[in-house]
């Protein structure tokens, strides 16, 4: 399977990449991903939450980099569910974002009855990596994954990310605002 997704970015390319590169912050916006530990300087184990509460783990490597532009990596080993990837960091024409581009291939366990069963239970590969990009561009702008009253703990079956609900401004807030 074959995932492609761009988002942009209201932050300069060096911040966007550098947030990135750091692999161990991908948890932080990735739903899926319960850690990433930097085990090289190419290298690092990625350990991520599937179906059925089962976790699956494997070991990646970067094997194309281009400091400020773009990172690709691979799974390396008997991965779990084999996968490569790469991701650009493209100056947006505002002159100050960063548009992010990014390929994901993987092979999902149980080929078609694997990708039907992951439907079912709402892990659609495609709108899992655009709600991905989305935390991640809330997370560079805003330094937090923003959360309506309705949904304060993301999906419930999860319980991802969660952060205080939304609510109004206060009183503080609104007179400061007046005073501009």
């Amino acid at each position: 399977m074959e995932l492609t997704a761009t988002t942009t970015i209201r932050k300069p390319v060096p911040e966007v990449y550098a947030f990135w590169r750091d692999l161990e912050n991908l948890p932080t916006f990735m739903a899926h991903l319960e850690e990433v530990r930097t085990t090289g300087d190419r290298t690092s184990h990625w350990v991520a939450n599937a179906p059925f509460g089962k976790d699956i783990e494997w070991d990646a490597e970067i094997v194309g980099e281009t400091p400020g532009e773009k990172i690709a990596w691979r799974s390396t080993g008997d991965a779990d569910v084999p996968n490569a990837g790469t991701v650009r960091f493209v100056p947006a024409p505002d002159g100050v974002s960063t548009e992010v581009h990014i390929v994901l291939v993987y092979d999902i366990p149980g080929g078609t009855i694997g990708k039907a069963v992951a439907k079912y239970f709402g892990e659609e590969p495609h709108q899992q990596l655009d709600d991905d990009l989305r935390r991640l561009k809330q997370i560079m702008e805003t330094g937090e994954v923003v959360r309506s009253d309705g949904a304060p703990w993301g999906k419930q079956s999860r319980k991802e990310f969660p952060q205080r609900p939304a609510q109004p401004l206060s009183e503080s807030e609104l007179t400061k605002g007046a005073d501009r």
